[in-house]
């Protein structure tokens, strides 16, 4: 019995190898057509959710940019644009004149200007805005509080908590163009800011049909990648440090205008 057995295992074996020889050829292999066939479905499913997404966003971003959800608050920010040696840009004038109006309607006792400078730059977007504020606005000096150490929108809104923190303030009225407010109140609540947004609707960025398109791309493109990676895009092209001491210390000290 013992020799039996064991002359039957290999014999089972040997009926079983052709077996498994014979379902390894009959099993259907994918032609080149085939393969390529299924990359291109691969490739078309990955372009339509792209672009899903892509036309989400867009909506959001003018979605957002129509509301006007001014309510009242501890300060206006105003976030910062081009400035020319002490002259603001229209895009930045357009914000400043929008957060004047609100200041002096009563939404809050403080306006806080933001942005630093590029080198070369002899003054800062904030201490533009904030001259600009005070002269042509004629608000009061003391209640008119900067940011002028952040070069891209996430910075400044870090740098106005550091602001926040200092002087006991909790609830914050974003002023930009219309573009500009979905990433702003984004990146505010992420940085634990209860924040609002009063776009400016003089804004050259969003009246002119170029510039607008240009703004609505470029909102398109920072949103994502700031879902994405939670970095600010505007940070890429700027590979210099400022020439602005930093630290909320530097920011909170008014100038004479």
């Amino acid at each position: 019995m013992i020799n039996s057995s064991i002359r039957s295992r290999p014999v089972g074996l040997r009926r079983d190898a052709p077996a498994a020889a014979r379902s390894s050829r009959g099993r259907p292999r994918l032609t080149l057509g085939e393969r390529l066939r299924d990359l291109i479905l691969v490739l078309m499913l990955f372009c339509l959710g792209g672009a899903t997404l892509t036309a989400y966003t867009t909506f959001r971003i003018w979605q957002v940019g129509q509301q006007d959800g001014r309510r009242h608050a501890d300060a206006i920010i105003v976030l910062g644009a081009a400035q020319y040696n002490g002259h603001p840009s229209g895009a930045l004038q357009a914000r400043l004149d929008h957060a004047i109006e609100l200041y002096k309607a009563g939404y809050a006792p403080y306006l806080i200007t933001t942005g630093g400078n590029l080198p070369g730059d002899r003054t800062t977007e904030a201490d533009t805005g904030r001259c600009y504020a005070v002269r042509q606005g004629g608000l009061p000096a003391s209640h008119v509080l900067m940011e002028n150490t952040g070069r891209t929108t996430l910075e400044s809104i870090q740098h106005v908590k550091a602001l926040f923190t200092a002087y006991g303030f909790h609830t914050a009225l974003f002023v930009s163009d219309r573009s500009h407010m979905l990433r702003i109140l984004r990146q505010a609540q992420d940085e634990g800011l209860e924040a609002w947004a009063s776009p400016t609707t003089t804004s050259p960025d969003d009246l002119d049909p170029d510039l607008s398109t240009k703004s609505l791309l470029h909102e398109v493109g920072g949103f994502v990648v700031y879902s994405l990676v939670n970095h600010d895009p505007d940070t890429i092209v700027q590979s210099e440090p400022s020439a602005e001491p930093s630290g909320p210390g530097a920011s909170t000290a008014p100038v004479k205008c």
